[in-house]
C-alpha cells in the first residue's frame, strides 16, 4: 500500500489551509511549503508521492519545481494548480512532467478526485517494478 502523503505548493496561506483540510479531512497525511526552496526541503527530509504545485511562486516558479522534483524523485506525481491559465502554459506543464493541471479556484471534489487517481497509478507501478525506476524510496511505500 502507497503511503498516501501530499505535499501542497502554494504562496497563499489561504490556499495552503484550504487544501490542507480537505486532505486531511479525506485521510490523507498532508505538508505544506510556501515555496519551492522550502518545498525542496520537505521533500528531502519526507518525500511526498503526490504534490500539488501552484505554477506562480516567488523565486523558483512551479515549472522548475517540477523539473526538481522528477529529477530527485522520479516516481512522485505533480499537479498544477494556477491562477494564471493559457494553453501554452497547459502544453509546457505536460512537457516538464506535470499529470494534471486545475485553474484556480478549484472545488473540493476535484482535487480528491485528482489525488485519488494519482494514488492509484502509484499503487499500478508499484505493483509492476520493471515499470518504474529503480529508486529504494519507492521501495519504502
Amino acid at each position: 500500500m502507497i503511503h498516501k502523503s501530499i505535499l501542497i505548493v502554494d504562496d497563499e496561506p489561504c490556499i495552503r489551509l484550504a487544501y490542507t483540510k480537505v486532505f486531511t479531512n479525506a485521510g490523507y497525511a498532508v505538508l505544506a511549503a510556501e515555496s519551492a526552496e522550502q518545498a525542496l526541503e520537505i521533500m528531502r527530509v519526507t518525500p511526498a508521492a503526490v504534490l500539488f504545485l501552484d505554477l506562480n511562486l516567488p523565486a523558483m516558479n512551479g515549472v522548475d519545481l517540477c523539473r526538481e522534483v522528477h529529477k530527485e524523485w522520479p516516481w512522485s506525481i505533480t499537479i498544477a494548480v494556477t491562477g494564471y491559465a493559457s494553453l501554452f502554459e497547459l502544453v509546457h506543464c505536460r512537457e516538464v512532467g506535470f499529470e494534471d493541471y486545475f485553474t484556480k479556484p478549484v472545488g473540493s471534489k476535484e482535487l480528491l478526485s485528482a489525488a485519488q487517481e494519482a494514488f492509484n497509478k502509484l499503487e499500478r507501478w508499484k505493483r509492476r517494478p520493471e515499470a518504474h525506476p529503480r529508486d529504494p524510496d519507492m521501495a519504502k511505500w
